[in-house]
């Protein structure tokens, strides 16, 4: 559907409005971005994806300040915008019962954010509808956008986990809209682990540039599979189809180097318990792009059986002789049903494997040491067919890197890097990250004479005040958590921020803005 096309359907839908209601404003102060994480995942993930669709609306709803007309990329951006909130908007109630088992504080704390989270969405979806249809202008003061938080209805029968009888996300009256100041809040579960991302970009697809219903353009199959939009997940997932020995490969423009990490998210959709024990993803390193067994490969299973223990099952080839053939119990039941980050490092012959945080592969010679290793290919095993069991995958990102970044540190007193991330615009520090700080506490724990600066740098987006006070909270952040969570003293940490005025690359191009967006680490 193209945006004129949508446009009018949008129209069609809701043109009672236009002689219905007057005008209406845009709201000048924006709804704070929680500060802190939850510390559990879908929750986080929910309130982070929320506030980044909310800033992209926001950004548009200034146009009505100054008068200015949509262009074509400007409907079409708006136009996902509503499709993206709708989705997550659904999601909130499913939430819920990841609560359970949390402290009466964590959970408390979850519906603070899951209602700002929902207000930002309500007020995204709202406003991108009112742009799309030239209602939209803007006053001084909007106190419809502005509403005090704490004027919402406070008399419903709250439980202690943060529900009212008829089940809908309520806020616990002995909690006020104040977050709690400990920045390691969610973190905590990831100070210790210590998978250490890649920072020069080798491949990434989210396959944001793909067409719904077509294959990805990146990749390569001997089947079938499309583009998807899911209703309770933001963005673009690739869905893997069933089937024999079908092969997904992403096109990579290289052979992979000696040290490399692969990231990516899932989602399975229809496991239950009835699930197949030999129900897995495989995913494989191997010595030729093409669909068929190399002489050379390392490979491993991600499992999703439910009704019992899941195995992890490992096995390798090198020079055309199988050395490991072997299953690792690791359980991950619950975690393959909430959408996993799955992280993958290769350093050398060392191949080593993470769900969420959790390390469940740790194999020292898994890869021959002359191994060329030119392709990552995907299997679907054992799914029942016809839609009964499905997964998607998104954000493939295979970097160069991952190596360890003590002895460096150590060696030559300075490094920099890019694989701490923080969520849009913001200082809060994405807890995959957590590895490279780790190892930055490691070394000032083995020499407590070091003294580190602590230097944020941002990409070139946004004002330069903007960018010099972000960069700075993010370099703050990363010593709050050296502090908090691996308690490293304080008056062994300097911090400062450059803004944008040190790029290394092009801040014209999305990697050369990745590059810029980085940390560093200076002896003192």
């Amino acid at each position: 559907m193209n945006h004129t096309t949508a446009l009018k359907h949008i129209i069609t839908t809701f043109c009672f409005f236009i002689f219905a209601t007057p005008v209406l404003e845009a709201q000048t102060k924006k709804i704070k971005r929680p500060k802190n994480r939850v510390g559990i995942y879908s929750v986080d993930r929910f309130v982070s994806e929320s506030f980044d669709l909310y800033d992209k609306v926001y950004k548009y709803d200034g146009y009505a300040e100054a008068g200015t007309p949509l262009e074509d990329e400007d409907i079409d951006v708006l136009e996902d915008a509503i499709d993206d909130v709708s989705a997550l908007s659904e999601s909130a109630p499913d939430i819920l019962g990841d609560l359970d088992g949390a402290g009466v504080l964590k959970q408390g704390k979850a519906t603070l954010q899951i209602n700002r989270a929902k207000k930002a969405l309500k007020y995204s979806i709202k406003t991108a509808k009112e742009l799309l249809l030239g209602q939209r202008e803007r006053k001084k003061e909007d106190e419809e956008g502005n509403e005090d938080e704490s004027t919402e209805p406070k008399d419903e029968t709250v439980s202690e986990s943060g529900t009212s009888s008829d089940g809908e996300v309520k806020e616990n009256n002995s909690e006020t809209e104040e977050e709690p100041s400990n920045i390691s809040d969610g973190l905590e579960v990831y100070s210790k682990y210590d998978f250490v991302p890649g920072d020069k970009l080798i491949f990434y697809d989210d396959f944001s540039n793909d067409f719904i219903g077509d294959f990805p353009a990146n990749w390569n199959t001997n089947g079938s599979g499309e583009v998807v939009t899911l209703n309770k997940v933001a963005g673009r997932w690739f869905q893997f189809m069933h089937g024999y020995s079908i092969y997904y490969i992403p096109n990579l423009p290289s052979d992979l180097p000696e040290n490399y990490t692969i990231e990516f998210d899932l989602i399975a959709l229809g496991i239950n318990k009835k699930t197949s024990i030999g129900a897995n993803l495989e995913v494989r390193l191997e010595d030729n792009n093409e669909f068929k067994t190399g002489k050379d490969f390392a490979e491993i299973q991600i499992p999703f059986v439910q009704y019992t223990v899941s195995d992890f099952h490992v096995k390798n080839r090198i020079n055309n002789k199988s050395s490991i053939n072997n299953s690792i119990k690791a359980d991950i039941r619950k975690a393959v049903l909430n959408k996993p980050h799955i992280s993958i490092a290769v350093n050398s012959e060392r191949l080593r494997v993470w769900v969420n945080e959790k390390k469940c592969v740790d194999i020292p010679k898994m890869i021959g040491i002359n191994s060329p290793i030119k392709a990552i290919k995907f299997q679907l095993n054992s799914f029942k067919p016809e839609g009964k069991e499905s997964l998607f995958i998104s954000n493939l990102k295979v970097a160069e890197g991952g190596e360890d970044l003590r002895r460096k540190l150590m060696n030559e007193g300075k490094i920099s890097t890019n694989g701490i991330l923080f969520d849009s615009g913001s200082a809060n520090i994405q807890p995959q990250s957590l590895g490279i700080i780790r190892q930055i506490s490691q070394v000032l724990m083995q020499d407590e004479s070091i003294k580190l600066n602590i230097i944020g740098h941002t990409d070139s987006d946004g004002t330069n005040d903007a960018n010099l006070k972000l960069s700075k909270d993010r370099a703050a952040a990363v010593k709050d958590v050296l502090i908090s969570i691996y308690k490293i003293s304080a008056d062994r940490l300097t911090t400062d921020g450059k803004g944008e005025t040190q790029p290394v690359n092009d801040n014209k191009t999305t990697d050369g803005k990745a590059q810029n967006r980085r940390v560093e680490f200076v002896k003192i």
